[in-house]
């Protein structure tokens, strides 16, 4: 008697029929279904949707920011300035040399309005400045000999003196004397200083588009010794004074002038390179920048000294200034056409546009009293597909160790039911209902009423549009 051949496992032979399942199913093609729904609210809300979005996108994102151009940001970008002008103080008449720190001429410069001087000071002993802490004493005990305070004017000695004026006494210190606050002198420099004049030649650079201008324009030789800057005639004459950028930052001289501070003279170079480049212009903002309402750090100071012999031995004269210091800063960006945005910025804007149809379908399937039966067109019937050995359904319950699915309604006869499923197809379903149209309800009027579609006999057997709506 012959050996039986072996049966192969059940779950190879389910896994294979799994994977031939799914990759059937790899190749269906799948489709939106379409409905009208006939709502008048609900249209005006689809409409105000779609509008207030292609709004957005035509007015801010293409109108205004532009968003259809390639942009590059931060020229490349050269300042050179030069003051010009005299003034005079208490003692001496001060030309550029003097006042302008420092004097080559770069993006960020000083320009001197009052200074404190301590003329004359040598290397020697001389007592501690009454600003330094713990510099008063009643006798040499108070005093540490070698002590170095670095908040100090020097290395003190060990013994306490009288100070410059009054009855006060301080440790002395070696160093350079007299120290600052026992000599100094206050002169102010600004008496002329608002008719200073101060040119600003800036020239910028695009790399990614090759694009390059300046401020000055090339005009007829003499034009910048007779012009001013003027926004709106001589725009391409950079010379401003130096009363005019204060008063544009909003400050007021005389108080500036004694105290010192910072005022940003701000270049700003856009440019629509689509246009010509006679379009492309710069504008410039004054503002201060640093923070004067801060007590403990407003104004502007600093120090210098100038050094020379006396009698072979080496001499100084401490000053410590105050004045306005400008920096210029240049930024700016430039556009110009490019059909990468474009396309990008046109396709988020056509997705943009189902919002609308998304915030209308949460409306109906959410709020509207007819929720059920949008719910029932808007999503197909789950029909249970004929028992057969082949079909993935039946395998993808075998494989997971589940039952497999439960079977159609059964006919009285059983000799027709088993004809009636062996001729469907096993991946058909039985057709939907006809389409029911949604639209609200009329009004109720003394007419006839109007007629509506009776359910047919298949949609109450096939589907529960309960059922259906908690899909």
């Amino acid at each position: 008697m012959a050996a039986a051949e072996p049966k192969p496992p059940a779950g190879a032979h389910a896994a294979r029929g799994l994977a031939q399942g799914c990759w059937s199913a790899f190749w269906d093609y799948e489709t939106p279904k379409v409905i009208v729904v006939k709502n008048r609210r609900l249209g005006v809300v689809y409409r105000a949707v779609q509008l207030l979005i292609l709004l957005y996108f035509v007015w801010y994102v293409f109108i205004v920011q532009k968003s259809y151009q390639d942009s590059e940001t931060g020229p490349e970008s050269s300042v050179i300035t030069k003051v010009k002008g005299i003034t005079s103080s208490e003692h001496k008449v001060w030309d550029v040399e003097e006042y302008v720190k420092p004097p080559e001429g770069g993006s960020v410069f000083s320009i001197i309005t009052r200074i404190e001087v301590t003329p004359s000071q040598t290397l020697g002993t001389c007592p501690e400045s009454m600003r330094v802490r713990d510099a008063t004493c009643g006798s040499d005990e108070d005093c540490v000999a070698g002590q170095l305070d670095m908040l100090g004017n020097g290395l003190r000695t060990g013994r306490c003196v009288p100070y410059y004026q009054g009855s006060a006494k301080t440790c002395e210190v070696s160093g350079w004397c007299p120290v600052e606050d026992g000599a100094s002198v206050s002169q102010f420099l600004g008496k002329m200083a608002p008719n200073f004049t101060i040119l600003i030649k800036n020239s910028i650079h695009y790399p990614k588009f090759q694009f390059s201008k300046g401020n000055i324009e090339h005009g007829k030789d003499g034009y910048l010794k007779h012009c001013t800057f003027d926004e709106v005639s001589d725009l391409y004459c950079p010379i401003f004074k130096l009363g005019f950028i204060v008063e544009q930052a909003g400050e007021n001289f005389t108080e500036l002038a004694h105290t010192g501070g910072v005022i940003g003279v701000i270049i700003n170079w856009d440019c629509d390179l689509d246009l010509s480049a006679s379009k492309c212009n710069p504008k410039y903002s004054f503002r201060r920048l640093d923070p004067k309402h801060v007590p403990a750090s407003s104004g502007y100071n600093f120090r210098f000294a100038k050094y020379y012999k006396t009698n072979g031995s080496t001499t100084r004269t401490l000053i410590k200034a105050y004045g306005i210091r400008i920096d210029v800063i240049v930024h700016g960006q430039a556009g110009k056409f490019s059909l990468i945005p474009t396309i990008i910025n046109l396709a988020t804007a056509l997705t943009s546009i189902g919002v609308g149809s998304f915030l209308c379908d949460w409306i109906l399937l959410t709020f509207m009293n007819k929720n059920k039966v949008y719910s029932h067109k808007k999503f197909d019937k789950v029909c249970t597909p004929r028992r057969s050995p082949g079909s993935w359904p039946v395998t993808l319950a075998l494989v997971l160790g589940q039952a497999p699915p439960p079977p159609g309604p059964r006919s009285a006869d059983p000799g027709q039911a088993g004809q009636a499923l062996a001729a469907l197809p096993p991946w058909l379903c039985p057709a939907s209902a006809p389409p029911e149209q949604m639209v609200d309800p009329p009004e109720q009027t003394a007419g006839p009423e109007p007629c509506t579609p009776e359910p047919s006999p298949q949609d109450s057997t096939l589907a529960d549009p309960r059922g259906l709506a908690r899909l």
